[in-house]
């Protein structure tokens, strides 16, 4: 294992501290994007560090990642008695195993008591719901968390496509590097918006990037939600087929059922009706295209089933909330 060592600013005037919380098996980039935005903000009025970071664990120590870097940690404990501006759990596959540690929960819990903000990374929404931390409000996490979080904590609302969301002092980021985008809107609300647009510059990232996690997920939340495989080969016909009048009456031919049965079980089934779900696969297909292709938009629309561009347009602001000529521009492959 590779390690680096820890190096934990002291908390100056005016500066705020800023703890995380780590366990084994976290992802290494839910801690190190976070940590580097809160490393870079200069507080505008002293111009010096507006932050002071420390990387805790329950009992402190090295702590394995999802890497060959493992990180240095303070016994979290030491931060019990002091005052907590920013409590940070981060996420990573031992998220699922921390989420039932009655040790770990506790001490999440006392942490987030002397808090003014507490946020979580990705997976880690999974701890804070867990300590209860959650309960009745609402919360995101990495897309192929959701329904996990949904199931084990009813309590909570779970929204699936924003990067971040705020409710009261409680903060949930979406997936891995969701952690920096909710970072730097932390930032803006403490130091303003100045402060957090040059860390951003700095860190050669956006401020706030268009569209949510929806972008990345559409095919695996269709395969979850067809769990028994009934619709697949239906889905792979679709995507085969976008340049068809792909009414409800051709769809249920494909799979041998009226029309009206087959609207009923597929709308019970997927969550959303056979139209909705056709518009769903013309967006991907035309995500791919304009991620990987020299097609114009206008010929993407037709390949598409879309027809026209300005159709496609409205369907991509409604489902992705990005144009088609904001998503080329932010994931073209070079």
């Amino acid at each position: 294992m590779t390690s680096f060592s820890a190096k934990v600013a002291e908390p100056a005037d005016k500066t705020r501290q800023v703890v995380f919380v780590v366990y084994p098996d976290i992802v290494l980039l839910d801690l190190v994007g976070p940590l580097q935005v809160f490393s870079h903000a200069r507080d505008p009025e002293t111009k010096i560090n507006g932050y002071a970071c420390a990387v805790t664990s329950l009992g402190g120590g090295m702590i394995d990642t999802n890497t060959v870097v493992s990180i240095p940690s303070e016994p979290a404990s030491h931060y019990l008695s002091k005052q907590i501006h920013t409590l940070i759990v981060v996420g990573g596959d031992g998220a699922n195993t921390v989420m039932n540690d009655a040790r770990m929960l506790e001490t999440v819990n006392a942490l987030a008591a002397g808090a003014k903000r507490v946020c979580s990374v990705c997976s880690g929404a999974l701890v804070l719901a867990a300590a209860g931390l959650l309960n009745g409000r609402r919360a995101v996490t990495h897309w192929d968390d959701c329904k996990t979080l949904e199931s084990c904590f009813p309590e909570v609302t779970v929204e699936v496509d924003p990067i971040y969301i705020q409710d009261g002092n409680v903060w949930t980021s979406a997936g891995i590097t969701a952690g920096i985008d909710m970072a730097l809107a932390v930032v803006a609300e403490d130091l303003g918006r100045r402060s957090a647009l040059r860390v951003a510059r700095s860190m050669v990232t956006h401020m706030a990037r268009a569209g949510g996690q929806s972008q990345f997920s559409p095919v695996l939340r269709r395969q979850l939600l067809d769990s028994t495989g009934r619709f697949e080969h239906l889905h792979h016909w679709i995507a085969e087929n976008l340049g068809r009048d792909l009414r409800v009456e051709e769809l249920a031919a494909q799979v041998n059922m009226s029309a009206r049965n087959f609207a009923r079980l597929y709308t019970g089934q997927m969550g959303l009706t056979p139209a909705k779900a056709v518009e769903a696969i013309r967006i991907e297909v035309a995500q791919d295209l304009l991620g990987t292709s020299e097609k114009t938009i206008k010929q993407v629309a037709a390949h598409c089933g879309f027809n026209d561009e300005e159709r496609m347009r409205r369907a991509f602001m409604r489902t992705l909330n990005v144009s088609p000529t904001d998503y080329r521009r932010g994931f073209r492959a070079k």
